[in-house]
């Protein structure tokens, strides 16, 4: 758990009741349902409209790693590629066919499954950089949704504003409604840019954060099974591999 983006997403929306009740306000004013189905559904419609379906999925349910980040596995990929290497050294490659079965990392299944059928090292790192480089690009893609959301949201907004103060001209002979319409003018702005600055673009950033890690590991995994296929000492193997650990 992230208890970190929890405590700053909890931060960052306390901060703005804390102050709207210092300056005399009360917090059931911020709350428009027409306000936010506009900012909302709006934003929502416009990702939908630049982003293909999968990648707009699958950017939905990246935003779990906020709070739950996904497990980096540094650690595990270089204890099982050292080890891999020293069997590589006793026994050969082709030994490392029996390690893998049913292994739930697809990369480096892929990876090892080269090594064993004997691909030249050069052509190897090629395919594994190709593979790796799509799937980062894809992650970042995906990620990309939550900056698409923050740079659309605070435009909705004002066109939520202007939508209540239209309502509220249209109103002007009866005063009754003109409360209503000017809360919604102002709360749709709120909404816009608050959650643009405080939850959208912020969920971007961290998911980059996650993206980047994941794929600095992929590149760690190349150069260890690289050393195996160079028949590197597994020491050097392991020392190069933990450059890569932040």
């Amino acid at each position: 758990m992230d208890s970190v983006s929890l405590v700053g997403l909890l931060l960052g929306i306390g901060a703005i009741l804390v102050g709207q009740v210092a300056e005399g306000g009360h917090v059931a004013s911020l709350l428009q349902p027409a306000a936010f189905l506009i900012v909302v559904g709006g934003t929502t419609g416009a990702v939908l409209l630049q982003s293909p379906l999968s990648i707009f999925i699958d950017g939905v349910k990246m935003v779990k790693w906020i709070f739950i980040p996904p497990p980096s596995g540094y650690e595990r990929t270089i204890e099982l590629i050292v080890e891999w290497s020293h069997l590589a050294r006793r026994e050969g490659v082709l030994i490392l066919e029996n390690r893998i079965e049913g292994f739930e990392d697809p990369f480096i299944y892929h990876g090892v499954q080269m090594l064993v059928d004997g691909i030249e090292p050069v052509q190897m790192r090629e395919s594994l950089e190709i593979e790796a480089d799509i799937w980062t690009d894809r992650m970042r893609q995906c990620a990309r949704i939550w900056e698409s959301a923050g740079g659309y949201s605070p435009t909705i907004g004002i066109l939520g504003a202007v939508l209540g103060l239209i309502h509220v001209m249209e109103n002007l002979s009866d005063p009754t409604k003109l409360g209503a319409g000017i809360a919604v003018a102002f709360v749709a702005t709120i909404y816009g840019v608050g959650l643009a600055n405080l939850i959208l673009l912020p969920i971007h950033k961290k998911l980059l954060s996650h993206v980047g890690n994941l794929a600095s590991c992929r590149e760690m995994a190349i150069d260890g099974l690289m050393g195996i296929a160079n028949g590197d000492n597994p020491r050097i193997i392991e020392n190069r591999m933990r450059g890569y650990v932040q």
